[in-house]
């Protein structure tokens, strides 16, 4: 079955850290884009990390900037993003996609040619 499934989200205190992971089966993340997006609690999925194999480009949000680290491990087929110094602000279901190419238009990170979505995992940053 083609599909990527999260885990490692959680309750953490503000100021903590948490390490998501999303696999793949059924097919590879070779010559693809690979993103985290979050939907916080009444506001529209945002684009928080991307990055492209074909160009080598990647993409933060500017919440997400020097706190959030995007990287794969191809052998596994699984990527992570590695968060540091949370907020409460960072509430919110986290989203792992692959698609074709990442893009930023302004400040809006955008996978194109998306292939798959995970189901989420949810991320609680207590204050």
């Amino acid at each position: 079955e083609v599909q990527l499934v999260e885990s490692g989200g959680g309750l953490v205190q503000a100021g903590g850290s948490l390490r998501l992971s999303c696999a793949a089966s059924g097919f590879t993340f070779d010559d693809r884009a690979i993103g985290w997006f979050r939907m916080a609690p009444g506001k529209e999925r945002e684009g928080v990390a991307c990055t492209s194999s074909s160009d080598g480009t990647t993409y933060y949000a500017n919440s997400a900037k020097g706190r959030f680290t995007i990287s794969s491990d191809n052998a596994k087929n699984t990527m992570y993003l590695q968060m540091n110094s949370l907020r409460p602000e960072d509430t919110a279901v986290y989203f792992c996609a692959v698609g074709g190419l990442c893009t930023a238009q302004d400040t809006t990170i955008i996978i194109r040619d998306l292939y798959r979505w995970g189901r989420g995992t949810l991320v609680t940053v207590s204050s």
